[in-house]
């Protein structure tokens, strides 16, 4: 071994092996780690083999000839950087324990890349080697040159910036040098008596030094906003502030910043950008004046006013003379152009927004004693109707309508309605019932009458909806002073509705209300019409009021009191404000207590004297006994079960209810269990059970149609959402359902029939199934008011419209909650109901009467007597004028009456 080869093995770690793995191993200089100093790399990076030393230029870095295997990982690398220049660029640490050898004593080696190698494990190349260690040294010295160039590059901004700001102050410092000069000039001139030269050389420079100084402050403002924005992330105080406040640990650049408040401030305030608008008008203006004083000879008001001018006009600048001021002018009318742009553009787009706003009705509603609709259905339109003419007496009223719509949407389902309101407005607003903001929006804290209309959904979600609605009033902060009326879609839902809201809530459960009222329409026909009559604002309907002339009078008295209503029960204040329908004759009023009446509207009636009414002799019949019926369903509904219930309590026993529906069978049990019904306890009716549609043609012929005696057209369950899909399906049943039964039953020209077709149609195909009509009532269930005139006009059926006698009961509830006792009570199975009743009761055949006589015979019959209907006419007339005004009455007559269900 050579001398060269004992000092690398001198100089080598003692934890690395001398032993050679070639025979070339004793010429590969020793590997370098990062603990070396510069002291010992000068001493152990000698020559090759000759033993010569290499440049000393180069000393700190040595020439490796060969790596270990398991330093692979600087295979990309020519040179080893020593240890003082730093870290790797570009590189991650790599931690990197070499296993422990054979030899115990031996300690392992850690550096930047922990590789403990062994001469054993050295089979790299010289030239991997090599170019690892100038890629090395290419990278430090490229970023030493960029860490230059921006010290550089910021020394220049720094100088220049400096330059700047120095120039202004020292321009200005000879300027006013200048000025003195010419100042002693000038006395020279002057004591030296030159006139001429005074006269014609001596320049009058006045403010010159105050215009130039005007001039530069100009400039100076207008660029280092520009340059200090441009350069502002540079500076070393902000760009220490930078670092002191940063976002997620990552360093937010301040220009960014900056743009991201200004965008911020503009889109939460929404007076940031006139009041920018604004500011920008008065910096143009001030600076522009000040620039205008700078290059001609005006005053510095005279210049400001210029610079208005030239703002709000951009040809008032036409006239100047100069370069400079036309320069300045042309600045100032251009940066005025673009501010009234700025200007026209906002004021556009609030306009705009503000019209926008009012088509969506986002605006707020500031009204008093207005009736509030949240929600939107099919009923709506009848509902605006009854209202409108609720509030004709009073000149008319507002109605605002809250649902999750478009406002022009609604506005224009509203005007196809092609209804006088009367004075009435509808107000639209879009929005949700359940958001307080909303409700706010359209003064729910002050509308005297608030009314929650079912949704489209089905029964239950339905309810839900309007249980939410509900809870939504109740936190209303400013507490609600008027009722609300809820309609509900099923009966078993509405104790909790009552539970929620207290008091202030009135119910009213459609879909049992108008199964209840086809029963009893189908058993007594010609009720429906009475009911839409009563229950209307258009003719007579229920009224309550205070009548302090009354008190002390017995129920028999105030009967005939009103000349132009009939009363029909007194609300009693000494029982909590009950309303007792169709009370004792013998009851006397006392203080506090209402009557209840039906008129044509709250002040159309008043008492007056008792007239003479004679009570006379009529024949004492009794009711005749019920006989047994046979009642088909077409159809299902979901409050089925509770329309067979009351079937049970009005119909004799050995009744047959037939229910023809597209249900299977098994099905129908279950839904009826579901429902509460217990098929088994039903002793009046027994229930026969058909599957088959409706509309088809051989279903039905599978069917006695000729042997019922009434036939309830259901609008069926899965079509109820479709208003116009369940009255095409009623309609279609009931033209089948006449035809059959035209074809199987005996032709009989009646008188009836023959007055009812006099002057009406002539098709054979009509009159045969209105004589048909004659031997089997059949009701329709409709939901659309224009298919009532197709099944009125054909006279084959009678029909109740369900859709509107709901929206009559909802508008009389909100305009008085005390009415909704009264209609409880009416469409309940027991209780006091309305009826219609032969003229053979109270009177004889051609009798002559007054109305208020046959008013006292009812009362002999516990029964009150509110209109009558003749032989001949189509209609009956409820509280008919000139009551005591005698008339011929005949036996075939009918008289509309409230009486004690028995």
């Amino acid at each position: 071994m050579s001398k060269s080869n004992e000092e690398e093995e001198d100089s080598l770690p003692p934890n690395q092996s001398t032993k050679p793995s070639s025979s070339s191993s004793s010429q590969r200089p020793p590997l370098l780690t990062k603990s070396k100093t510069l002291t010992e790399l000068r001493t152990t990076a000698a020559a090759g083999p000759g033993g010569a030393e290499t440049n000393p230029l180069f000393s700190t870095v040595r020439r490796i000839k060969t790596l270990p295997t398991s330093a692979s990982y600087f295979s990309d690398r020519d040179y080893v950087c020593p240890s003082f220049l730093g870290a790797y660029p570009n590189r991650t640490r790599v931690q990197h324990v070499k296993p422990r050898s054979a030899n115990p004593d031996r300690p392992t080696v850690v550096g930047d890349v922990k590789s403990a190698a062994s001469p054993e494990n050295s089979m790299d190349s010289d030239s991997e080697t090599g170019k690892l260690l100038v890629s090395s040294a290419s990278l430090v010295s490229q970023q030493g040159a960029r860490r230059t160039r921006g010290f550089n590059h910021s020394l220049i901004l720094y100088l220049l910036s400096f330059t700047c700001i120095l120039s202004v102050p020292y321009a200005a410092y000879l300027q006013n040098r200048v000025a003195k000069f010419q100042e002693e000039k000038s006395n020279l001139c002057c004591l030296c008596v030159d006139n001429h030269i005074f006269n014609g050389s001596t320049p009058h420079f006045g403010n010159a030094n105050i215009r130039t100084v005007a001039l530069y402050t100009v400039v100076f403002t207008i660029f280092m906003p520009f340059m200090f924005y441009k350069y502002l992330d540079r500076l070393p105080p902000i760009k220490r502030l930078s670092k002191s406040t940063k976002i997620n640990k990552e360093e937010v650049p301040l220009k960014k910043r900056v743009a991201y408040m200004v965008d911020v401030c503009f889109s939460i305030y929404p007076y940031a950008k006139l009041l920018a608008l604004f500011f920008a008008t008065i910096f143009l203006i001030g600076f522009g004046g000040l620039a205008l004083y700078a290059v001609s000879e005006s005053s510095f008001t005279e210049a400001l006013w210029l610079a208005w001018t030239f703002v709000a006009d951009s040809g008032n600048h036409a006239d100047r003379v100069g370069t400079g001021p036309r320069i300045v002018s042309v600045s100032i009318s251009s940066g005025g152009m673009l501010i009234f742009a700025m200007m026209l553009g906002l004021i556009s787009d609030a306009i705009s927004e503000k019209m926008d706003s009012l088509r969506k009705g986002k605006s707020e509603v500031i009204e008093r004693d207005h009736i509030l609709i949240l929600g939107w259905s099919d009923k709506l339109g009848s509902l605006l109707k009854q209202l409108a003419i609720a509030n004709k007496s009073i000149g008319g009223g507002v109605i605002v309508v809250l649902a999750e719509r478009d406002k022009e949407e609604m506005e224009i389902d509203i005007g196809k309605l092609e209804f006088d309101f009367m004075g009435t407005s509808v107000i639209c607003r879009s929005g949700s019932p359940l958001i307080l903001a909303d409700l706010k929006k359209v003064s729910v804290s002050k509308a005297r009458a608030i009314i929650v209309l079912a949704s489209h959904e089905n029964a239950d979600q339905s309810d839900a909806r309007a249980l939410r609605v509900v809870l939504s009033l109740t936190g209303v902060k400013e507490g609600l002073r008027g009722h609300v009326v809820v309609e509900m879609s099923d009966i078993d839902n509405e104790p909790l509705v009552k539970l929620v809201g207290g008091d202030l809530i009135e119910t009213v459960v459609a879909h049992d209300v108008i199964g209840r009222l086809m029963i009893k329409c189908a058993l007594q026909p010609g009720l429906a019409q009475i009911w839409e009559d009563i229950l209307g604002f258009e003719n007579a309907e229920f009224y309550i009021k205070r009548w302090p002339e009354l008190d002390g009078l017995r129920f028999k008295d105030v009967l005939i009191s009103f000349p132009d209503a009939i009363p029909c029960g007194i609300k009693v204040a000494a029982e909590g404000g009950k309303i007792d329908i169709n009370p004792d004759d013998d009851y006397e009023l006392k203080e506090g207590d209402e009557v209840l009446v039906i008129a044509e509207d709250d002040d159309t009636y008043a008492p007056d004297h008792l007239p003479e009414v004679r009570k006379g002799l009529f024949p004492k019949t009794a009711d005749p006994p019920k006989y047994p019926e046979k009642i088909l369903f077409c159809g299902w509904r979901r409050d089925i079960d509770d329309m067979i219930m009351v079937l049970e309590a009005f119909l004799a026993p050995g009744s047959q209810l037939w229910m023809f529906n597209e249900v299977p069978e098994k099905e129908r049990e279950k839904k009826l269990t579901d429902g509460g019904l217990d098929v088994s306890r039903l002793e009046n009716i027994k229930l026969v059970h058909r599957e088959g549609n409706a509309v088809i043609r051989r279903h039905l012929d599978n069917l006695p149609l000729e042997t019922f005696d009434s036939i309830l057209i259901l609008a069926d369950e899965s079509l109820e959402d479709s208003v116009v899909q369940a009255d095409s399906r009623s309609l279609a049943t009931l033209l089948l359902i006449r035809d059959i039964q035209s074809k199987r039953l005996p032709h009989k020209d009646t008188k009836s029939t023959t007055l009812r077709l006099s002057g009406f149609c002539h098709s054979s195909w009509i009159r045969e199934m209105q004589q048909a009509s004659d031997k089997s009532i059949i009701i329709s269930e409709i939901l659309d008011s224009r298919t009532r005139n197709l099944v009125s006009v054909s006279r084959i059926s009678d029909y109740v419209l369900s859709n509107e006698l709901v929206s009559m009961a909802l508008a009389m509830v909100a305009e008085d909650k005390q009415i909704n006792r009264v209609l409880e009570e009416l469409f309940a199975e027991e209780g006091n109901e309305m009826c219609i009743k032969p003229a053979e009761f109270y009177l004889f055949d051609q009798e002559e009467l007054c109305f208020y006589d046959i008013m006292i015979r009812g009362r002999q019959r516990q029964e009150i007597v509110i209109g009558y209907r003749t032989a001949n006419a189509e209609c009956a007339i409820i509280n008919p004028p000139q009551k005591s005004e005698p008339r011929k009455w005949a036996i075939d007559d009918a008289f509309v009456v409230i009486s004690s269900g028995e």
